[in-house]
């Protein structure tokens, strides 16, 4: 159990195998903070090759995942 609900994670991996496991539970994660506030969506934002930052988002409308590319 988590003392903190994150608003931020970043997720790092070497192979899309990894990727796919670790942004998935960075998603749940931070899809939990989300349910519990009920005001933001979440964003998750490719950073650059195998490195992405899932955040809770004003841009975002709540129940809803967006993502975009920022390199």
């Amino acid at each position: 159990m988590f003392t903190h609900a994150p608003q931020e994670l970043v997720v790092t991996a070497a192979t899309k195998a990894q990727l796919e496991v670790h942004l998935s539970g960075a998603i749940d994660r931070i899809r939990a903070t989300a349910m519990t506030e009920r005001r933001r969506g979440i964003l998750v934002t490719h950073q650059a090759p195998g490195q992405f930052k899932v955040t809770l988002s004003d841009e975002v409308p709540f129940g809803l995942t967006r993502q975009k590319v920022a390199w």
